[in-house]
Parts: C-alpha cells; sequence; structure tokens
C-alpha cells in the first residue's frame, strides 16, 4: 500500500532560521512565544499574538508533551501565512504536561494554516511521529550543537524511514 507522506522533507521544511539552539523561557507559554518569534521573523505567521493564542487553546485540548523530553505543540491558525515547523532546544527544563510527568527540553512547534489542517499537517504529524518513535534519533536530536547538526540528523532520519 502506497503511503502519500513521501513528498514531504521535514529537511526542506525546517530551515536554521526556524531553529532555536538556545530557548530562554522557563514556561511553556514563553517557549511557544519564542519559537512564535523566529515564525513571525521568518513571514510564516502574521498575526503573532493570535497564532500564540490558537496554540494555547490547542494546549488546553490534551497533552503535547510526548515524554523523553519532547514536546510538540501546534496551532491551526488563520494567523499562519506558510504551514511549518520551527524547533527549539533548551539547556534548562521546561515544565509542560508530558506522557511520562518529566519537563521537556526539545520543542517542535507546528504552524499550521487553516487550509491545510487535514492534508499537510497531518503529514508532517506523521513524518515527526515516525522520527520520534526511533530512541536513537531522541538521544541524537537532546545532544545537537548546531542548527546545521539538527537538519543533518532530521535529514538523515528521514532518509532511513522505510514508507514501502
Amino acid at each position: 500500500m502506497a503511503d502519500n507522506t513521501v513528498d514531504i522533507d521535514i529537511g526542506q521544511v525546517i530551515t536554521e532560521k526556524l531553529i532555536d539552539l538556545d530557548v530562554q523561557a522557563a514556561t511553556k507559554e514563553g517557549a511557544i512565544a519564542e519559537l512564535t518569534d523566529l515564525l513571525v521573523a521568518n513571514g510564516d505567521v502574521q498575526d503573532r499574538q493570535g497564532f500564540i493564542d490558537d496554540v494555547l487553546l490547542r494546549e488546553t485540548e490534551g497533552v503535547t508533551g510526548l515524554g523523553q523530553g519532547i514536546a510538540i505543540p501546534h496551532g491551526k491558525s488563520k494567523a499562519v501565512q506558510n504551514t511549518t515547523i520551527a524547533i527549539g532546544l533548551s539547556r534548562h527544563d521546561i515544565p509542560w504536561e508530558t506522557l511520562d510527568d518529566e519537563p521537556i527540553r526539545v520543542i517542535i512547534l507546528f504552524a499550521v494554516r487553516d487550509v491545510d489542517a487535514n492534508t499537510l499537517h497531518i503529514k508532517l504529524l506523521q513524518k515527526v511521529a515516525v522520527m520520534l518513535s526511533d530512541d536513537e534519533f531522541i538521544a541524537n536530536l537532546h545532544k545537537v550543537q548546531t542548527k546545521q547538526e539538527l537538519i543533518t540528523l532530521l535529514r538523515e532520519q528521514q532518509e532511513g524511514d522505510d514508507y514501502s
């Protein structure tokens, strides 16, 4: 059975401009705001506060902290111009509602245009979910030191995926 997720290249979606290797925020709300600033600066989000409000509303609907120090907050929003992902790494623990009740250090923030809510959004979530099911990938993600190293890790992980 063919899987149509292969047409999305996470390594192309993520650029250095959408990566923050030193998130300063001490709270979930602060971390979401910091990553939203990257999306605004890159032209992917037009209404900063509108997008943050949509992400925080989604946060009330269910846990986005997957465990192993990773959270995947996301928001479908009219404020989003281009469906994309921003990634933030923190050198300190950030309290977050997680499946393992542990704080997080990796935030993968999905910015989703309303019109992409049931197509590209699902494909991106699926790609990330596959990557995050690999313990070695997660271990390497926590060790990333440079933006290029993170992009390379994402590309290598994707190339290793077998969707057939």
